[in-house]
């Protein structure tokens, strides 16, 4: 089951105008590019997310279910998926030897 967000975008941009705030103002109060809070509702822009949910005194997570997964790290298994050493690691093959 998917967990509904708090509140929609119209509402969000309500509450803060309501509050006596728009979204450009909160941007460049946070040192965010002016435009960021605007995008918000259509583009995944997370410090500007931060920003707004605690304006409103609210987590993202609640306001926008959907980009935060509810899973948290997936851990590979070192058996079937061993580290590979880097390319620019000194333990990378060497390379007079390849040639």
């Amino acid at each position: 089951m998917r967990k509904q967000p708090k509140m929609d975008w119209p509402g969000i941009v309500a509450e803060l105008h309501r509050q006596g705030m728009t979204l450009t103002e909160l941007a460049v109060r946070n040192g965010l590019h002016a435009a960021a809070c605007r995008k918000v509702g259509t583009v995944k822009h997370y410090p500007a997310q931060e920003v707004i949910a605690k304006f409103l005194g609210c987590s993202p997570e609640d306001l926008w279910p959907d980009r935060y997964p509810r899973g948290g790290p997936r851990i590979l298994d070192r058996t079937k998926y061993p580290l590979v050493a880097s390319p620019k690691s000194p333990a990378a093959a060497d390379k007079k030897d390849a040639a």
